[in-house]
Order: structure tokens, then C-alpha cells, then sequence
């Protein structure tokens, strides 16, 4: 029997990953000296789809702060998802954050413990099974 990842693993993974993607930004401003504010933002939301898109299709099943937490995204038959999957989730995570995270509260509530971009998406978070 699966299990669902409850909030607090999420919660945790999800900073883990916010953490990566600012220090790795932090790098290439400081490396490329870009000060642009527009084409920065737009670079922080191509960066930032592309680490969740692909480590989330990836054979990993998740990103490094889901892998730090064992953690993993399958679709709903527990099969690996796909990057257009992934984008999907992506795009529809960003949306569900914008009215103070309230596409996150049905985590507290769903028994498959889904938030909104979850059930758009079809996929699931389970605590990997080792």
C-alpha cells in the first residue's frame, strides 16, 4: 500500500528546492552580472521550470529536496510522469500559490493528500517505497 506525503514533507522539500534555485541564480547573476530586473525574473521562472519539469519526469521521480525527503511524483497508476506532465503540474503550482497558497489547502484535506495542481495534473506524491 502507498503512502501519500503529507504537508510537512512537502513543505520541507519544497524549500530545500527554493533554496537551491535562489543560490543557483545568486551564481549566474553574480556570474554573468545581469541586472536587468525583467530578463531576470524571466530567467528565475524558465530556471525554475525547467529544475522542476525535468527532475520530476526524470527517473528520480522528484527533485533534489523530494529525493532529501523520499519522496516522489507518479502519475495516478504509481508510473513515472511525463515533462509535459511536469509542466502541466509546474504551471499549475505557480497559479495555485498566487491567492496566499490556497491551491496547496487541499493537501490538509484530500485522502490522496492532492493539491490543486495535483489533480490537474493527474499525479500523486507518495513516500518512495525503498
Amino acid at each position: 500500500m502507498q503512502s501519500y506525503a503529507g504537508f510537512f514533507r512537502r513543505l520541507v522539500a519544497s524549500i530545500i528546492d527554493i533554496f537551491i534555485i535562489i543560490l543557483l541564480m545568486a551564481f549566474i547573476q553574480f556570474v554573468t552580472g545581469i541586472r536587468e530586473e525583467i530578463f531576470y525574473y524571466v530567467l528565475i521562472i524558465l530556471f525554475s521550470w525547467s529544475y522542476f519539469a525535468y527532475q520530476e519526469s526524470s527517473v528520480y521521480q522528484g527533485t533534489v529536496g523530494k529525493q532529501a525527503m523520499n519522496i516522489i511524483i507518479t502519475d495516478l497508476d504509481g508510473r513515472r510522469i511525463s515533462f509535459a506532465c511536469a509542466t502541466k503540474r509546474f504551471m499549475v503550482k505557480v497559479l495555485a500559490s498566487l491567492p496566499f497558497f490556497a491551491g496547496f489547502l487541499p493537501v490538509f484535506i484530500n485522502k490522496n493528500r492532492q493539491g490543486i495542481h495535483d489533480k490537474i495534473a493527474k499525479t500523486l506524491v507518495i513516500v518512495r517505497e525503498d
